[in-house]
C-alpha cells in the first residue's frame, strides 16, 4: 500500500510498452515476490554489484551466450528459498504458451534475484512456486503498488548498527521519458546502507540513534569512527530490473544494468557492500520507433533507478512483529 505522505507518482516501469508488473504478498511474515513480465519477450541483461548475491539464470544473459530474450524476471525475499518463485512464473508462463521455442515445447526464461529479509517476522515462511505463479496472475500493465508489497514486503534499510535501529524498506518504480522513449525502474531496497535524497545528499531513511526518531547518517558516523555491529554476509541486497522500449542489443542490455548502479550509489550510502547483493537487470522490449543513443538511455537509468529506490521507502509502511519495530519515513515525520 502506498503511504498517504508519499511523495507525488514519477511514473512507473509499466510506462515502457510491452512490460508488466504483478505483486505477491504473505502478510503472515511478512514477505513476498514481484514479477516483471515480458511477454513477447525482451533483451536482456544484467549485473551484479554486491559481494553477497542469490541469483538465477544470469549467465545466460551474458552478450556472448545464446538465448537472446527473457520473458520475465523475478524478484523475491526469503533469501536463497526465494528463487523458487522464478519455478511458479516459468510454470505459469508455459501455460500461457510463452517461451523459448525448442520443438518440443517452450521453455520461459525467468532470471530471477532474492534479498534477505529472514530477520522480519518467521523466516520458514519464504516465497515458493505458488507465490510466483500468484505474481504472474496478478500481473497488469498498470502502475504498481509501491511500498511494503512483493518483494518489498519484508524489506529493511540502515542495518550497519543492528536491524533494531533499521528502518522499513519497499519497492519503488519510477520512469523517464525522452524523446518519445521511456526507461524505467522497479526497485526492492533492502540495503545495508542508508537511503539518501539525491537533490540534498541527506539521509531519509535508514539506522536511528538511540532516540529512534533521528537518523545517524551512517556515512558520517563511519567516518568518525564509529563501529559498525558485525555482519553477516548476504543479509541485506537491493535487487531491481530497468526497462526500456528502446531497441537494444545483449551487450546494451548489460551496459544499461552496469550504469543503472549509478543511480544505486546517488541512493544509498554505503552501497555494493560485502553485505549486500546488489544486482540490476536491464529489459529492452524494443518497441520504441528511435532510439536516443545509449549516452542518453544511461543517463536515464540511473534516474529511474535513483527516484525508484528513494519511492521505495517514501512509500513503505513501517511494520512490527516478534518484538522487531521498523518505523517508515512517514512514522519519523508523525513523531516530531
Amino acid at each position: 500500500m502506498t503511504s498517504p505522505l508519499a511523495p507525488a507518482y514519477s511514473g512507473s516501469i509499466t510506462d515502457v510498452a510491452g512490460i508488466e508488473v504483478g505483486h505477491f504478498t504473505d502478510t503472515r511474515r511478512p514477505t513476498g515476490c514481484t514479477v516483471v513480465l515480458a511477454r513477447e519477450g525482451a533483451v536482456g541483461g544484467v549485473d551484479v554489484r554486491g559481494a553477497a548475491p542469490g541469483t538465477r539464470e544470469t549467465d545466460l544473459l551474458a552478450p556472448a551466450n545464446l538465448v537472446e530474450q527473457v520473458h520475465a524476471v523475478m524478484l523475491a525475499g526469503g533469501s536463497a528459498w526465494g528463487l523458487d518463485a522464478a519455478s511458479g512464473a516459468m510454470r505459469w508462463l508455459e501455460e500461457q504458451g510463452i517461451g523459448l521455442d525448442v520443438r518440443v515445447g517452450r521453455v520461459p526464461i525467468v532470471p530471477a534475484a532474492v534479498l534477505f529479509d529472514l530477520l522480519v517476522g518467521d523466516p520458514a515462511i519464504r516465497p515458493d512456486a505458488g507465490a510466483g505463479y500468484a505474481a504472474c496472475q496478478a500481473a497488469t500493465a498498470r502502475p504498481p503498488a509501491q511500498g511494503s508489497v512483493g518483494a518489498g514486503t519484508g524489506a529493511a534499510v540502515g542495518k550497519l548498527f543492528g536491524i533494531g535501529r533499521a528502518m522499513k524498506g519497499g519497492i519503488g518504480t519510477a520512469s523517464v521519458i525522452v524523446d518519445g522513449v521511456t526507461v524505467g525502474a522497479l526497485i526492492a531496497c533492502n540495503a545495508l546502507g542508508d537511503v539518501i535524497d539525491p537533490d540534498t545528499a541527506r539521509p531519509i531513511a535508514g539506522a536511528r540513534d538511540d532516540d529512534g526518531r533521528t537518523l545517524i547518517d551512517t556515512r558520517r558516523a563511519l567516518l568518525a569512527g564509529r563501529a559498525p555491529q558485525p555482519l553477516l554476509a548476504g543479509t541485506n541486497t537491493t535487487i531491481g530490473v530497468i526497462a526500456t522500449d528502446a531497441l537494444l542489443t545483449k551487450a546494451q542490455a548489460q551496459r544499461l544494468a552496469q550504469v543503472g548502479h549509478d543511480g544505486l550509489a546517488r541512493a544509498i550510502n554505503p552501497v555494493h557492500t560485502l553485505s549486500d547483493g546488489d544486482t540490476l537487470f536491464a529489459l529492452g522490449t524494443g518497441r520504441a520507433a528511435a532510439s536516443p543513443g545509449m549516452m542518453v538511455l544511461s543517463v536515464m537509468a540511473a534516474e529511474a533507478v535513483a527516484r525508484a529506490t528513494v519511492a521505495a521507502v517514501r512509500a513503505a509502511t513501517g511494520v512490527q512483529v516478534q518484538g522487531l519495530r521498523l518505523p517508515s519515513t512517514v512514522d519519523l515525520r508523525q513523531a516530531f
